[in-house]
């Protein structure tokens, strides 16, 4: 069984419009892009630990289209969509990101899963269509959800070994 690290994620501003997000795991990346694109994978690190994923409908296709939804303690709904732009399996994902409860800020992710020696690398450009977008995905608390998630992602694909 693979060992799980304790590596954070760099979260890096770019520009005015895009977030860069690194991180490493120690597990192989068929098995990190299977823990990121299976839908019973997906609601147990996706939440980040902070409410139930009730749904992780994912049509893997070009053309296809994904939706999660988190309840949080409090009862309250938080769901995200997007459809799928650009699939190549185990290398790279191309999708758009739409926060529900803001329907005018989609946002444009590229994934992209790099092994080397049983070592991952994931990196995730987010780009938004505008700098208030970005302000507000980041004044949302994105890096500390991020972190939570990712770590919850190695501890699923490690588990999958």
């Amino acid at each position: 069984m693979t060992t799980v690290s304790s590596t954070r994620a760099m979260v890096l501003f770019l520009n005015d419009r895009q977030v860069l997000i690194t991180r490493s795991f120690t597990a192989p990346k068929a098995l990190v892009y299977r823990a990121w694109t299976t839908p019973e994978l997906v609601k147990r690190w996706w939440g980040a630990n902070r409410g139930e994923v009730t749904l992780a409908a994912i049509d893997l296709r070009v053309g296809g289209r994904w939706r999660y939804v988190l309840v949080t303690p409090r009862g309250r709904e938080v769901a995200f969509r997007g459809e799928y732009r650009e699939l190549v399996e185990n290398e790279r994902i191309v999708s758009t990101e739409l926060y529900e409860a803001m329907p005018d800020d989609e946002a444009l992710n590229t994934i992209t899963f790099n092994e080397e020696a049983g070592l991952t690398t994931l990196t995730i450009l987010v780009e938004h269509g505008s700098t208030a977008a970005r302000d507000a995905h980041i004044a949302a608390g994105m890096e500390a959800g991020v972190q939570d998630a990712l770590s919850l992602l190695e501890q699923v694909a490690s588990t999958l070994a």
